[in-house]
């Protein structure tokens, strides 16, 4: 992780860390702290709340309510940089609170915050707390007179140990399957031992149905095989038994229609009292919709909107790592950069709207001319950017390489293109290229070479072209032009 992005993590973990330090301290001064256009899930209640004044009068109620601080136990935390303007903290944590026993404090809450930079200040957009404890009443904000009278129960079931484990086994079943997170359990082999009624509602499976199969069956080949790299990475031993921290990850699970959904699986080895592995138990909480926002994120900020290549930013990262690669195998890469001849007029006659339709056609005839392990990016306007991984480790053999490819490319971007509304429009390119290997030159001398290669080619007596540049070769080859 280079420097900045580590200042940037920095940065979002001491905003969620002020705000934990001001909710555990009871500080009234956090009601400040939320955005004019905030919308929150209150924890006990699970209603959405749109109202900022609505907000701060739940937050004094849950202060005035238990005015003591309160101890935050952290187990978990995720940290998101979605836009310049926005990033996101997700937590999993126990609440113990100064008083009412430790009832709450033996379930996982789970926190989402989102902040918003406004007005060069950091504000609290969202605020999405779950607690899975569902007995409040009244106004309450945290369930203290359940709490106050279970704990009363719980004493008096002290007294009568032969009812204590069946009230035990009852209060396990309330606080685990009245929520909408799955809890399961398994034997050391990962053969599921028991998993909560909120499975059925999730995935369609009844428990009996579930219930003597093992894990994997629940997941897609792709989740199954991140839980064997787990097993792999983390394997458990007598030395680990008393380890207390869960392991977390996401996979993907199949529902009985047939359909996939995301979940984010909280995983822990349970031993026996001679420190051997004899099972699992977690939790496994649906997170289908925040997967899709993470692709719309991931799309959005490393793929061209219009042609869905990937875009210079993710063109500069792949490069790193061919260079990185090549360093390490001995072979060459090469990097083309093309622009089309004549897209101006096809724009100034039919607007720009054909010249998109244009675009797009250009993108999917570059991916066929390439392999699935090549790069096709664009890099603005009507300039793309193809790199080549992996080619030979002799140089005349490596250009050779790489100028069949070019050439296929500029032969393929040369046939007639038919666009919507019965247009056919005839669009050569000129291609420029450069070898490399290893770290010899920046990403950025690289791309300058293969632009400046290009704009030979174009400059040449004829634009339909191809120049190869690498270091000091230079080779150029002209061809008649398919289309023209």
């Amino acid at each position: 992780m280079n420097s900045n992005a580590s200042d940037r993590q920095r940065q979002i973990r001491a905003l969620f860390d002020q705000y934990i330090e001001m909710y555990a301290s009871r500080d009234e001064r956090l009601t400040g702290r939320f955005s004019d256009n905030f919308s929150g899930y209150t924890g006990s209640g699970g209603f959405l709340v749109k109202d900022l004044g609505e907000w701060q009068k739940i937050t004094r109620q849950d202060f005035a309510q238990v005015p003591d601080p309160i101890r935050i136990e952290m187990l978990d935390l995720v940290l998101q940089d979605l836009s310049t303007e926005v990033v996101a903290a997700t937590a999993l944590f126990r609440i113990h609170l100064p008083f009412g026993g430790e009832i709450l404090a033996k379930e996982v809450a789970r926190l989402s915050l989102i902040f918003r930079l406004e007005a060069d200040t950091w504000k609290i957009a969202h605020s999405g707390i779950s607690i899975p404890y569902h007995f409040t009443q009244g106004n309450e904000v945290y369930p203290l007179k359940s709490l106050q009278e279970r704990t009363r129960a719980l004493e008096a079931l002290v007294e009568e140990r032969t009812q204590a484990l069946h009230a035990s086994e009852a209060l396990y079943r309330q606080l685990t399957e009245d929520t909408r997170d799955v809890h399961w359990k398994t034997d050391q082999r990962l053969v599921i031992t028991y998993i909560s009624p909120a499975d059925e509602r999730l995935r369609g499976f009844r428990a009996d149905e579930v219930v003597g199969h093992h894990v994997f069956s629940m997941l897609t080949a792709e989740g199954a095989a991140t839980v064997r790299q787990l097993l792999v990475a983390k394997p458990h031993t007598k030395q680990l038994a008393k380890a207390s921290a869960f392991v977390t990850f996401e996979a993907q699970h199949r529902c009985k229609d047939g359909s996939l959904i995301w979940g984010e699986v909280l995983s822990k080895p349970d031993y026996n009292e001679q420190g051997e592995l004899i099972g699992y138990h977690g939790i496994t909480r649906e997170i289908t919709r925040r997967k899709q926002l993470e692709e719309q994120v991931n799309l959005l900020a490393f793929h061209d909107t219009l042609t869905r290549l990937p875009n210079r930013r993710l063109l500069e990262d792949r490069l790193t790592q061919a260079m990185s690669a090549s360093h390490r195998s001995d072979h060459y890469g090469a990097l083309l950069f093309l622009d089309l001849d004549n897209f101006k007029p096809l724009n100034d006659t039919h607007g720009h709207g054909v010249g998109d339709l244009l675009l797009i056609e250009v993108a999917k005839r570059l991916k066929t001319c390439v392999r699935e392990a090549d790069t096709v990016a664009r890099f603005g306007g009507d300039e793309f950017v193809v790199l080549l991984s992996d080619l030979d480790r002799d140089k005349d053999a490596a250009a050779d390489q790489a100028g069949s490819i070019a050439e296929k490319i500029r032969q393929s971007l040369s046939m007639p293109y038919w666009l919507e509304g019965g247009i056919e429009h005839c669009c050569t390119a000129s291609i420029g290229a450069t070898l490399f290997k290893g770290r010899d030159s920046g990403e950025k001398d690289l791309i300058d070479a293969a632009d400046t290669a290009m704009y030979q080619a174009k400059a040449g007596p004829q634009r339909d072209s191809l120049l190869l540049v690498s270091h000091r070769y230079l080779a150029r080859q002209e061809q008649p032009r398919i289309c023209g």
